[in-house]
């Protein structure tokens, strides 16, 4: 009951016009603040989605100004008379502003998952909660019960405090910590490391060691023994060497693929039939994607052990080739400049190396002909290229009055009476006698 009596004695005795006005002050300046600090940060192209978002109100930044702002005012409105509603304020914009960073982050760094969703929403509410139990000022009551629960885990006995306190912290402590390697990756690994695969080799280890860091730091903060940690050190030894083998190996192998370079993000690869190309490398498996849009899920493990074509060259040109039959009366030299025409014709087709035609054999209708060239991006697609080229080979061919043969056959009908003949001749070669009638 003090609690209330003296809540309700601070809002009686409290200025409201009075800390509307502040409220509504603290607000405009943070809206103008943001709205011009975000401004000249994307002329400069360095605008961050966690803390400016799309618009002035929807980034962190925001209630975090107010923030400061208003809780500034406070502290020197308290020297003078009692204050309600800018209590109410500063604990509402904390709320807002951690709500914030942790929806920007989790959002940028897990953009398709409906998890990631859900957990916000309940972090949300969970703040919400606790600012509307701290303006109240029931907080202390509620940590008071908390602390008094106790569990017992083996020899040691843990309040429920201390392990909201411990989720909370190591939650908040993985939240900073992708956001640390965020930035990372924005300003160090981006801007310094043009090579794909080396950036998701710099990225991955950059995360192992903050979420590391971050694990132990958390830990320590809610009282947690780190040498106890040895213990589950040896058991994730022998679960290794039970059962995770596999996984354990596929988390090397992408260390290794990244590391050696042999296979790139980008490459066009063949793995046990399957050919496409590599869109990610992941710390488990590697995604190879068809020009048909299929994907496929390779563990890395495969990649190291298994024989892997790679269809790209480190130069990152990619060979095509057509084949074309022509009459057997046709000009050589005239195939051969329209098939160079109008492969080069193709704004796609590299000129060095230039394309190149070949007589390659002489079949049995006419004069077989190989054009090949080269382009250095297959992710665009290899099918239309060469249907372009195609086309224009053909075009020209006709303009030009080539013949394009195709293979005939002959089919003669004989007259009844040949036929029966031809039968019966065909019966006493066989070494049987034509049946004779009575």
């Amino acid at each position: 009951m003090d609690i209330f009596d003296k809540l309700i004695d601070d809002f009686n005795s409290s200025s409201a016009w009075l800390e509307f006005f502040i409220v509504l002050g603290g607000l405009l300046l943070a809206y103008l603040g943001v709205r011009w600090w975000g401004a000249g940060l994307k002329d400069k192209g360095r605008a961050s989605a966690i803390w400016f978002g799309h618009r002035p109100l929807s980034g962190a930044m925001f209630p975090l100004l107010a923030l400061l702002l208003i809780y500034t005012a406070q502290l020197v409105v308290t020297h003078y008379m009692p204050v309600f509603w800018l209590r109410v304020a500063v604990s509402l914009l904390f709320s807002l502003t951690i709500i914030r960073f942790v929806a920007r982050v989790l959002s940028k760094t897990f953009p398709q998952s409906t998890s990631m969703r859900l957990l916000e929403r309940v972090f949300s509410w969970a703040v919400w909660g606790v600012a509307v139990l701290h303006t109240l000022g029931l907080l202390p009551v509620v940590m008071a019960e908390l602390e008094s629960i106790s569990l017992t885990v083996g020899k040691t006995q843990i309040n429920l405090l201390n392990l909201v306190e411990g989720v909370l912290s190591a939650g908040l402590m993985m939240v900073f910590v992708l956001w640390i390697a965020s930035l990372f990756e924005q300003h160090v690994v981006n801007r310094w490391v043009s090579d794909l695969s080396m950036r998701k080799v710099g990225m991955n280890i950059t995360k192992v060691v903050l979420i590391t860091v971050g694990l132990l730091v958390s830990l320590s903060w809610v009282g947690v023994d780190l040498t106890a940690l040895s213990v589950m050190g040896g058991a994730v030894g022998v679960g290794l060497g039970f059962g995770m083998q596999k996984i354990a190996s596929n988390y090397v192998s992408g260390f290794l693929v990244l590391l050696e370079r042999a296979l790139r993000i980008g490459d066009n690869v063949r793995v046990d039939g399957f050919e496409g190309r590599i869109t990610d490398i992941k710390t488990r498996f590697t995604v190879i994607r068809a020009s048909n849009g299929r994907e496929a899920i390779v563990p890395n493990e495969t990649l190291i052990t298994q024989r892997v074509e790679n269809l790209t060259q480190s130069d990152r040109q990619f060979l095509l080739s057509t084949t074309i039959v022509v009459g057997m009366d046709s000009d050589v030299v005239q195939v051969s400049d329209i098939l160079l025409a109008a492969a080069s014709q193709q704004p796609r087709v590299l000129s060095k190396p230039a394309p190149s035609v070949q007589l390659v054999d002489f079949v049995e209708h006419g004069l077989q002909f190989t054009l090949s060239y080269y382009i250095n991006d297959p992710q665009n697609g290899q099918g239309n290229i060469r249907s372009q080229v195609n086309l224009a080979v053909l075009q020209s061919l006709r303009e030009a009055g080539v013949s394009l043969p195709v293979p005939k056959q002959m089919v003669q009908v004989l007259p009844s009476a040949e036929r029966s003949g031809s039968a019966t001749a065909a019966t006493v070669s066989a070494g049987m006698s034509p049946r004779e009638d009575p």
